[in-house]
């Protein structure tokens, strides 16, 4: 073992065997869903299946959603199609099936796209100006960002612990 690891790279065998027991040979395509096909998109509808069938070149994506926005997907099937196709790389999806379900019911008809909304913490102006104040001096952007993120963090869990 080389130390701490991220979560991601040990997970990522096992994502990618379950992936493809479901007929995804790219789980990004799980993994990554709103960012393909955007957060709209998403917060209606997820991968469920991917089938080669004896159809010819081309495989059937499956794609899970509620009765009421199966018919705004099914108007949307070609750009759908495209954008999965371009994670894949070529043109491995040929159809996209629109599978309905209920909003509530059986356990396997529930439904639930979106994640729960994380907790907001409450962030001081003295904490958000120190954690600035220290991560001042990185030149890099995104990395400045990233650690007074991280500066916010630390700091206002060091707070919470003191009161």
């Amino acid at each position: 073992m080389r130390g701490f690891e991220r979560t991601a790279s040990l997970l990522t065998t096992r994502i990618r065997k379950v992936g493809e027991s479901r007929g995804f040979a790219v789980s990004r395509l799980l993994t990554h869903w709103a960012e393909i096909v955007g957060d709209q998109t998403a917060s209606v509808a997820r991968p469920v299946d991917v089938k080669y069938g004896r159809e010819g070149f081309g495989a059937t994506l499956t794609v899970l959603t509620t009765g009421a926005q199966a018919p705004m997907l099914e108007m949307q099937k070609e750009q759908l199609r495209e954008k999965v196709n371009a994670v894949y790389g070529y043109a491995a999806i040929a159809r996209v099936r629109i599978t309905q379900t209920a909003p509530t019911g059986f356990a396997e008809g529930q439904a639930q796209f979106t994640p729960a909304p994380k907790p907001e913490k409450q962030m001081t102006p003295q904490v958000r100006a120190k954690a600035a104040k220290t991560a001042a001096p990185v030149q890099d952007d995104t990395l400045r960002d990233a650690l007074e993120r991280l500066g916010q963090n630390i700091l206002s869990r060091q707070n919470n612990r003191k009161g």
